[in-house]
């Protein structure tokens, strides 16, 4: 095997790790071996511009948003988020997602980001409404940790 063809074949067993965002593991193949898979793509991560990790945080969808509703979320997404019960939400849960998830977008500009596995649907909406009062800053900070932690996951799930 020829250094491009393990690059290639990285980039196609990691490529969805993150939301339509195939260029972090693009990215991360261009520094194989990794000594650890994790840290060596969260790294690329830290390395990217303020752009790039906006447009990171923004591929992300919205959760029991529009893209659950008409069915487009990835499949892993679909799954994470039918894990937290977001699936089978009330219609007094789901106005009170949709009213919090308008409100986060209208202040940070990006979708809120909570790695779904690790909570359920009380402790994302507590989430969602302490989160509300932080900073832009801070915001953009968590939503990479809680990427981290998606991908943490995902990687587990496919090892």
């Amino acid at each position: 095997m020829t250094e491009s063809t393990d690059r290639q074949a990285f980039a196609e067993r990691y490529g969805a790790l993150f939301e339509h965002s195939p260029w972090v593991v693009r990215r991360a193949a261009e520094f194989l071996p990794l000594e650890d898979l994790h840290a060596g793509l969260m790294k690329v991560v830290a390395d990217a511009t303020p752009e790039e990790q906006l447009a990171l945080i923004r591929a992300h969808p919205e959760l029991a948003g529009k893209a659950a509703i008409d069915g487009t979320l990835t499949e892993a997404s679909a799954a994470e988020q039918a894990g937290a019960g977001l699936d089978r939400l009330t219609p007094a849960e789901f106005e009170r997602f949709h009213a919090l998830n308008a409100a986060y977008r209208d202040k940070f500009g990006f979708p809120f980001i909570i790695c779904v596995r690790l909570t359920d649907k009380a402790g994302i909406l507590a989430a969602m409404e302490r989160r509300l009062g932080n900073d832009r800053e801070t915001e953009i900070a968590t939503a990479i940790e809680q990427i981290g932690e998606i991908v943490r996951l995902r990687l587990e799930s496919i090892a």
